[in-house]
């Protein structure tokens, strides 16, 4: 029988945001997935700009399109929009991530673990 843990994205120091400072490839690092578990990866996006921005996740790998999900980001005020809806990933590989803006978008979610 699976057992699932909710565990902090391993980007994250003490469960905070990561803030996102890569504009291009290989982005900041937000989650390295487990050697043998499945992960369920939970992120949400804010901006703190005054306009929108694109964001780049690169999901296991950078190699576009087949790694990268883009997602644009609204300005200000918009809150937090999810950009990973339980998105699943293992093996080790790694969530980055780019914007095209350095230190205005954060992540912050978290992870189900199912072993």
């Amino acid at each position: 029988m699976a057992t699932f843990s909710k565990v902090k994205l391993s980007g994250s120091t003490d469960g905070k945001a990561v803030k996102v400072a890569a504009t291009a490839t290989a982005g900041t690092t937000i989650h390295t997935a487990h050697a043998t578990a499945l992960d369920e990866i939970w992120l949400y996006a804010h901006n703190s700009s005054a306009t929108a921005v694109k964001l780049t996740l690169e999901w296991g790998e950078a190699t576009a399109p087949d790694g990268n999900i883009e997602i644009n980001i609204g300005a200000e005020g918009t809150g937090l929009v999810l950009v990973s809806p339980g998105l699943l990933l293992t093996n080790s590989l790694v969530v980055k991530a780019f914007a095209a803006t350095a230190n205005v978008v954060t992540l912050t979610g978290y992870v189900n673990r199912i072993a």
